[in-house]
């Protein structure tokens, strides 16, 4: 018997369909709702809200499971590449030898700047924030290829576009970090796969190229794939809802980015290691802050724990603690900040406040410590987060543009402002 659900509005009853996903989700289909009874529903931040049906990724916030294409994360993080990951995400997947090869090789071809993208860079103040070069150095990639913003792109092109984001997106992030030391470009090379070929444009020098260590790019393979994708989060979902007017990719991701930039999203690794270095500076005084986030009066709060969908450990902490810990630990690393981390997470896992408000360590909790130990700088961690999410943004506009439920998006509001009333003339105005 097909499962529906029932809505009593001023004592009549109406039915509408229950949804169950392949993992047993269940949501009420209220997309007649309005039609049918006049009213609608509010939900403030979404959190009751599902905005589409959607094949790509698995989140259980209650049982701390996330996967891809159906493999366990985990799983993705020990045995697979970035490079592959986001084969997996775009296709729906994983590649044949074959296939990866091609793959990985659109990158090498895609990888430099048109000369005239570089005039960009100069016109943009070097103390300006990277995230906002970013998001338009994304947007004018559109400008250089019109002939792929056809409203009905095909597969073909719809590849192309996505081997060029996935590409410039390093070397527009690495010309943005040079930009903002007011250091020469570095070009990418062809001899170097994706990973190591950023490291190099970010870090060598025209005279001296960076030396490439396999525990720095495992380190930051393993934070890529981890954040490559996370389902309908504020940036992904401002990516579909762009790309629902059918706006090209270029200009929707660019709108990814934009989302991203905020604190609240893309910027709280940032945020966690501010605060362990306060922490740092009151002598590791981890009580203080502990109890400067209990304080029912106060509005402080500890950075990288809790999350808007995990209830339980986010799976993603754990390999990221377990990867912190292997690069620390080959590269001789002795970061104060990593002990201090470690303990607060054990005070906060053993305090009852945290624990019965399931406030447990998130994705940005270790990620940070990593990307300082690399060398890079707390405002390109949004930049680094965005270069992992280009897989998700490009996999999910991909699959918006591709069903043929999806619709303009346009949310409705309850009004709360003032009812009709009268102009008044500047002359009666008091």
């Amino acid at each position: 018997m097909e499962e529906k659900a029932q809505i009593i509005l001023n004592g009549k009853t109406y039915e509408f369909p229950v949804v169950a996903g392949t993992e047993n989700e269940k949501a009420i289909d209220i997309s007649q709702l309005r039609s049918k009874t006049s009213y609608i529903t509010l939900d403030s931040g979404f959190a009751n809200t599902g905005a589409c049906t959607s094949a790509i990724t698995f989140l259980d916030g209650e049982k701390g499971i996330l996967r891809y294409r159906g493999i366990p994360i985990e799983k993705i993080a020990e045995k697979s590449t970035f490079v592959e990951t986001a084969y997996l995400l775009i296709q729906g997947e994983l590649p044949t030898k074959v296939q990866l090869e091609k793959f990985a090789h659109s990158f090498t071809r895609h990888a430099a700047l048109h000369k005239d993208m570089l005039k960009f860079f100069d016109g943009y103040p070097a103390a300006g924030h990277p995230m906002g070069l970013l998001s338009a150095m994304a947007c004018s990639l559109s400008g250089y290829y019109p002939e792929l913003l056809k409203a009905d792109s095909s597969e073909e092109e719809i590849e192309l576009m996505a081997a060029q984001l996935l590409s410039k997106v390093r070397t527009i992030s690495a010309y943005i970090y040079k930009r903002t030391l007011n250091q020469p470009f570095i070009p990418p090379r062809d001899d170097l796969k994706y990973i190591p070929n950023f490291l190099h444009m970010m870090f060598s020098a025209p005279q001296k190229d960076y030396k490439i260590e396999e525990t720095v790019v495992s380190a930051l393979q393993t934070l890529l794939i981890l954040h490559a994708d996370h389902e309908q989060n504020c940036s992904t979902s401002a990516v579909r809802l762009v790309g629902s007017s059918r706006a090209n990719l270029y200009a929707s991701v660019s709108a990814g980015v934009c989302a991203l930039w905020g604190p609240l999203h893309g910027g709280a690794n940032q945020e966690v290691v501010e605060m362990l270095e306060e922490i740092h500076k009151e002598k590791g005084n981890i009580h203080k802050f502990i109890e400067m986030a209990k304080d029912p009066k106060g509005n402080y709060r500890l950075m990288g724990f809790g999350h808007r969908v995990y209830k339980n450990y986010d799976p993603r902490a754990r390999i990221i603690k377990e990867r912190t810990y292997a690069l620390f630990d080959k590269l001789g690393i002795h970061d104060p900040l990593l002990e201090i981390a470690v303990k607060l997470e054990e005070a906060v896992l053993k305090d009852d406040y945290f624990v019965q408000r399931k406030l447990y360590p998130n994705v940005d909790f270790y990620s940070g410590l990593i990307y300082k130990a690399i060398g890079i700088p707390t405002n390109m961690f949004p930049v680094m987060f965005a270069i992992g999410r280009m897989p998700g943004w490009i996999a999910h506009w991909k699959e918006m543009k591709g069903d043929p439920q999806t619709r303009l998006g346009r949310p409705r509001q309850i009004y709360m402002g003032p009812t009709q009333r009268s102009y008044i003339s500047m002359e009666e105005r008091p």
